[in-house]
C-alpha cells in the first residue's frame, strides 16, 4: 500500500475481491495445508492477475485485499459477518499471529483482533469441493447457530480441520 493508502480510513477486507481497482495480493496459499503466507508488502492485483495461467482461478493460489464495502454480502451494518463465521471455527490457540501489512486498516483486527487474524491464513476465498465447513463459512446465510450445530455434529473439526473445514490427508 503506498503512503496515501496507508493514512486513508477506509477498511480493508482481507478476503476482498481480486478485481477491485485497489485491490492487492495480500498473501499465496502455499504448502500442504494450503495456508496462506503473507506478503511482506502488498503487490497490486493489476500487475499480478495478467501472470497467472488462464486455466487458474486467481484465489485458489492468491489472497487478495480491498477495501471493505457497504454494499458486501457479509455486511451487516457495520460488521463483517464473514469473520463472525471465521471465528466460530475452532482455531489452534498456540498459533502465533501471522505478520500482515494490512492489520493497521483491516476490517477483520478492528472486529475481532487477534482470534480473526489467528484463523485468517487458513481462509480460503475459494471453497474447494467437499469443504463442508467452508462452504458454511463462505455462505452469507448461515447463521452461528448453523454452525455450531455442524461442528458440534462432525467428530473431527477441533482436531484437524482449519478455518475453512479442510483436514489433512
Amino acid at each position: 500500500m503506498s503512503t496515501a493508502e496507508r493514512s486513508e480510513t477506509r477498511t480493508w477486507c482481507p478476503s476482498g475481491k481480486a478485481d477491485a481497482p485497489e485491490a492487492v495480493v495480500l498473501g499465496v496459499r502455499s504448502g500442504q495445508g494450503g495456508e496462506v503466507v503473507y506478503l511482506a508488502d502488498p503487490v497490486p492485483a493489476r500487475d499480478v492477475l495478467p501472470v497467472v495461467p488462464k486455466d487458474v482461478e486467481p484465489t485458489r493460489v492468491l489472497r487478495f485485499a480491498s477495501h471493505c464495502v457497504s454494499n458486501c454480502l457479509h455486511r451487516r451494518g457495520n460488521d463483517c459477518t464473514l469473520v463472525e463465521r471465521v471465528t466460530a471455527t475452532p482455531a489452534d490457540e498456540s498459533r502465533s499471529v501471522p505478520r500482515c501489512h494490512l492489520r493497521s486498516h483491516c476490517k477483520w483486527w478492528e472486529q475481532t483482533g487477534v482470534d480473526g487474524c489467528r484463523r485468517c491464513p487458513a481462509v480460503a476465498t475459494t471453497v474447494v469441493e467437499g469443504d463442508d465447513l467452508g462452504a458454511l463459512v463462505a455462505d452469507p446465510g448461515t447463521t452461528r447457530e448453523q454452525l455450531d450445530a455442524w461442528i458440534a455434529a462432525d467428530p473431527a473439526p477441533a482436531r484437524g480441520a482449519d478455518a475453512t473445514g479442510s483436514r489433512p490427508a
